[in-house]
């Protein structure tokens, strides 16, 4: 794939904002729609996770291949076409330094290729995009692959935010960046406060909380402190979801009025659930959301009751 390819697909998250849909022609409501949102394809994982060696274990990822082209084949055919597809980081497992990520970064990216052009792809930063603890190369590193760590976006009158979710699990290695990313959420949450959008809608890889705002601290969870302050400066600015993955399985919970979707994977599975994608329905009054496999979507498509959301609104 030529570099001009690779920016018209993976590079558009630039500036802080994605060039696949202009902002002045979709601030205004235009009616229902939907898109689709992915998380951890992480190839490398389901190696790393069946040998027991999370770190070093990842060194063959053919699984993940295969899921991921299904999901693909699976967008491809839905018509009406999503407004786009969004993966909710770790796109891939080897952690920045760690062997295998650019053979990994290349094999997704080859396969991501095929998604229809029409649907533009948004990406998100996880853990192992960018490293537990980020530095300020690592994140470069992200956005010279994928596009910005964070970004806004306008689609039919909502607006969609694109948060690094490391820097609030541990930012002391760049905490510029951190500031900076701070900064901009609150000048984006004080448009959505403003109540200048139909909707506004999150995308970050860790989940704020599991299941409840008061749950226990744990390593798929954002802190307490942090998850509360978040949690309430979202709500403030009447944020109605917020859609994540790094669970590995589905989870979520509601904290006021906000919808804390956590979705499970499209590559390895931590728990019950099958690999799967979300879509998302977005009417005047609601966003309504449904997981499905990657087998039921590709055999059955969207249901019906959803579909009608979209004519019925």
């Amino acid at each position: 794939m030529s570099a001009v390819e690779a920016a018209g697909i993976f590079h558009r998250a630039r500036g802080r904002t994605l060039d696949a849909f202009s902002a002045e022609e979709e601030r205004e409501w235009k009616g229902p729609f939907y898109f689709i949102q992915g998380a951890d394809p992480q190839f490398g994982l389901m190696k790393a996770w069946s040998v027991g060696d999370c770190d070093r274990g990842g060194d063959e990822w053919g699984q993940e291949i295969r899921l991921t082209e299904q999901a693909i084949q699976a967008i491809n055919k839905l018509n009406p076409k999503p407004k786009f597809f969004v993966l909710c980081g770790d796109l891939i497992h080897a952690m920045p330094g760690m062997p295998w990520r650019k053979e990994q970064t290349e094999d997704l990216q080859r396969v991501l290729k095929n998604v229809d052009r029409e649907i533009p792809l948004v990406f998100v930063s996880g853990n192992h995009d960018i490293g537990n603890v980020p530095t300020a190369e690592s994140i470069a590193e992200f956005c010279q692959t994928w596009g910005d760590d964070y970004f806004s976006f306008w689609v039919g009158g909502v607006l969609f935010l694109v948060l690094n979710s490391q820097f609030f699990y541990d930012a002391s290695r760049c905490p510029a960046l951190k500031q900076a990313q701070d900064q901009w959420l609150d000048e984006q949450l004080s448009i959505a406060g403003e109540r200048k959008c139909q909707h506004a809608i999150v995308f970050q890889h860790i989940p704020l909380f599991l299941q409840s705002i008061d749950e226990e601290d744990d390593y798929f969870n954002l802190s307490k402190s942090v998850r509360q302050e978040m949690a309430d400066k979202l709500t403030e600015a009447g944020i109605k979801a917020v859609f994540s993955g790094h669970y590995h399985r589905n989870a979520g919970g509601i904290y006021q009025d906000l919808d804390m979707v956590v979705s499970s994977a499209i590559g390895c599975q931590l728990g019950k659930d099958t690999h799967g994608l979300r879509v998302v329905v977005v009417t005047t009054e609601k966003i309504v959301h449904r997981y499905y496999s990657l087998d039921e979507l590709s055999e059955k498509g969207i249901e019906d009751d959803l579909m009608n959301l979209m004519k019925n609104d």
